[in-house]
C-alpha cells in the first residue's frame, strides 16, 4: 500500500521539489496550495486548491479534502519572507508572518493529529535565521520572530506527541534557489528537498525535535 505524504506550499519552490521526489518514490501525494501551478497539475497528486493555512476557511477547505487519509508524513513547509529593519518596521507584515510561518502549522498538527498514524512524522521547514544563536546580522524581525515561535512550538510538539511514537524534525533547507530570494541560493531546489527527504526518512524517536541544516549539522537554537 502507497504511503500519503501531506505537503504545504506544494505549488512551488521547495514545495513543489518535494512533491516530485515523493511521487517518484511511490508515495501519494496531497499537494496543500494557495493556487496550483501548471507543473503541480500535470502530476499525478490529489491537489487541495485554493488553501490559505493561515486562515479558519483555508485550515477548513484543507481538512474536507484530507477527509479519511491516515498521514505518513506530513511536511509543514509553507512561508512567507518579509523585510523589516528597525528604521522601518512594518507591524502588520511582522503579524502576517507570525500567522503563516508560525501559527498556521501549529494549526494545522492540531487538526490532522488523529489522523497521522502512530509512528508517522511531521517536518517543519523553518529556517536557521530562527536561531537566536546564530543571529550574527539583525534586521528581518518578522522572519526571524516568527520561524523561532516555529521552532519553539516543533520542540513542544515533539514533546506531546512522544508517546505516540510521532517524530517531529525541524529543517532549515539551506539557502536555496527559489523565488523567495529572487533565486539567489547556493543550492537548487531539488537538491534541498532531496536532502530534506533523506532526513525525514533517517527520523526517528531519538532525533525528535532536533533542529537540523538539510546537510545534516545540528543547529544552535
Amino acid at each position: 500500500m502507497n504511503k500519503n505524504v501531506v505537503i504545504t506550499g506544494a505549488n512551488r519552490g521547495i514545495g513543489l521539489a518535494l512533491v516530485k521526489s515523493y511521487v517518484a518514490q511511490g508515495y501519494q501525494v496531497y499537494a496543500i496550495c494557495r493556487q496550483a501551478s501548471d507543473e503541480l497539475n500535470a502530476l499525478p497528486v490529489i491537489t487541495i486548491n485554493d488553501v490559505d493555512v493561515a486562515t479558519d476557511i483555508g485550515l477548513n477547505k484543507m481538512l474536507m479534502g484530507l477527509q479519511e487519509v491516515s498521514i505518513d508524513v506530513l511536511i509543514c513547509n509553507a512561508g512567507i519572507l518579509r523585510d523589516e529593519s528597525l528604521s522601518h518596521l512594518n507591524i502588520t507584515s511582522i503579524r502576517e508572518q507570525f500567522e503563516v510561518n508560525a501559527l498556521a502549522p501549529l494549526r494545522m498538527v492540531t487538526a490532522l493529529q488523529t489522523q497521522i498514524n502512530d509512528s508517522g512524522k511531521v517536518a517543519m521547514i523553518t529556517s536557521r535565521m530562527g536561531s537566536i544563536a546564530d543571529n550574527t546580522s539583525g534586521g528581518r524581525y518578522g522572519y526571524r520572530m516568527s520561524k523561532a515561535a516555529l521552532n519553539a512550538a516543533s520542540m513542544s510538539l515533539s514533546v506531546d506527541l512522544k508517546p505516540r511514537n510521532i517524530a517531529v524534525g525541524i529543517y532549515h533547507p539551506g539557502y536555496v534557489q527559489t523565488g523567495m530570494v529572487n533565486y539567489g541560493g547556493d543550492i537548487s531546489a531539488t537538491e534541498s528537498a532531496s536532502r530534506i527527504i533523506g532526513l525525514i526518512n533517517q527520523l526517528d524517536m531519538t532525533e525528535t525535535g532536533v533542529f537540523k541544516h538539510s546537510n545534516g549539522q545540528v543547529l544552535p537554537w
